[in-house]
């Protein structure tokens, strides 16, 4: 879990809490901070509290964006750190068209997680 600077920040339009993730998912907040803690999700420290959340666009409803944590294992693998996969997956490209998360969001992984793996060679 990391702080973000103002750069990152802003290309996540929209952040939640794990209070509100774990509403979401209709969880414990303790199982939310389990998802990070195991990879699934990744949260970022940001505001004047330093509260832990996590970009909006990774929830789909009462669920985790499907596809999301094996893209976050292949980022991991090559290396990226928090801060990187979020500008990463919220950076528009051409090629999907849209940002890796908008692709995941749609159901679009594959082509995703075949960018992720392309970032390693």
């Amino acid at each position: 879990m990391t702080e973000i600077d103002a750069k990152i920040d802003a290309l996540v339009p929209e952040w939640l809490t794990l209070p509100d993730i774990a509403e979401m998912l209709g969880v414990e907040v303790t199982r939310v901070r389990q998802l990070v803690k195991e990879g699934q999700l990744i949260a970022v420290r940001r505001g004047e509290n330093r509260a832990l959340h996590v970009p909006a666009a990774f929830i789909d409803g009462d669920k985790v964006v499907k596809g999301l944590s094996g893209t976050l294992t292949l980022l991991r693998d090559d290396g990226f750190t928090v801060e990187e996969m979020i500008e990463w997956l919220f950076t528009p490209d051409p090629t999907l068209p849209g940002t890796p998360a908008q692709a995941l969001s749609e159901n679009r992984g594959t082509e995703v997680k075949r960018r992720a793996q392309a970032l390693a060679v």
